[in-house]
């Protein structure tokens, strides 16, 4: 187990690599930022990127807080009760790269919490996968046309030539269901087990190793594929263009000038309705078509009303200005290296 987690590691430090350096390059790639599906506030692609590291970082560090866990030393528990040779348990410990040998003869033989704690760390990953691989399927469609996967993560179809489906995320989709059923039936073995050991316990191979094979190809699949994604740019921008998705900025424009708040969003919902009607955006009425609403509006209204204003706006740590995306990529690629070098 030990040993498999280092492996899965290296995996996931190289997904964790690739993803930050495509968000930095795409720091200033604009697209819709959604809530309920729906266009919310404009957004990079950048700091989307980065919201799926972020869960990454929390599944790295539950991987190797789990692994302290895994590394104690069961060996000289014997049957249950240990053994009456003249054996060092912490010599042997040592020896064998643990960071202690157990303290309880009784638990050691019968525990499975490491299965059980590893399985619960790869059904959060793979719950973390499955979100990114549900956006990555729709962002490959035609309705969305976002992004563009390389043939090799993708398959056509059997009848219609024209389609090119994203099995890769849709694999790693599937797999989540399969990793959740393993943390049951581990949890399940467990649940009515006296000490010590009882034959029960056979049953917890099969659900264990094959979750280690499948975060292991899991992972692997994503590493290779994240940093492969094409961004359609002008999709994404005109996608964000669409749904009045500075509406929020036009309100803050308006409590900034003194209106209050309540206020601020009738009027802004009287400028979406024009606007629905008249098939404008807000960043596409003129000043005299804003004023009429308010006539606190004046023309330094449009440095917040364009995407990039929206967007650069957001100028503090963890928001979506491209600084500031830039900034927590290299916090992110130096907080990586750290754990490289095991601090």
């Amino acid at each position: 187990m030990r040993d498999e987690i280092d492996v899965i590691e290296v995996e996931l430090k190289r997904l964790r690599e690739g993803m930050i350096e495509l968000a930095d390059r795409e720091a200033e790639t604009i697209m819709p930022g959604f809530t309920h599906l729906q266009t919310a506030q404009p957004v990079t692609f950048g700091h989307h990127l980065l919201a799926w590291q972020e869960m990454l970082a929390r599944d790295h560090e539950r991987l190797l807080d789990c692994r302290k866990r895994v590394n104690v030393m069961p060996l000289g528990a014997a049957a249950l009760a240990g053994t009456t040779y003249p054996i060092d348990r912490h010599v042997s410990a040592e020896l064998l790269g643990f960071d202690r040998p157990s303290e309880n003869s009784l638990d050691a033989v019968s525990d499975r919490d490491f299965a059980i704690e590893f399985t619960s760390f790869a059904s959060i990953l793979l719950m973390h996968l499955s979100r990114m691989s549900e956006e990555l399927v729709l962002w490959t469609s035609a309705q969305f046309n976002f992004i563009d996967l390389p043939d090799r993560f993708c398959t056509g179809s059997s009848i219609m030539p024209q389609k090119k489906n994203p099995d890769v995320p849709e694999l790693v989709r599937g797999k989540t269901g399969r990793v959740y059923g393993h943390l049951m039936a581990l949890l399940t073995l467990m649940k009515s087990q006296p000490l010590a050991y009882n034959k029960d316990n056979q049953e917890d191979k099969e659900p264990l190793f094959d979750t280690v094979d499948t975060v292991h190809d899991c992972l692997k699949a994503f590493a290779d594929m994240v940093p492969a994604i094409e961004p359609k740019k002008a999709s994404m921008y005109e996608a964000a263009r669409r749904g009045f998705s500075t509406a929020t900025d036009l309100a803050d424009y308006l409590v900034r000038k003194g209106v209050a708040f309540r206020d601020a969003h009738e009027i802004v919902g009287q400028s979406v309705a024009y606007g629905l009607k008249t098939g404008k955006d807000l960043s596409e009425m003129s000043l005299d078509e804003l004023k009429q609403f308010s006539a606190t509006i004046e023309q330094d209204v449009f440095d917040v009303l364009t995407l990039e204003g929206s967007v650069a706006a957001r100028n503090h740590i963890g928001g979506t200005a491209p600084n500031q995306v830039r900034a927590a990529a290299q916090r992110a690629r130096e907080a990586l290296a750290a754990l490289k070098a095991g601090a």
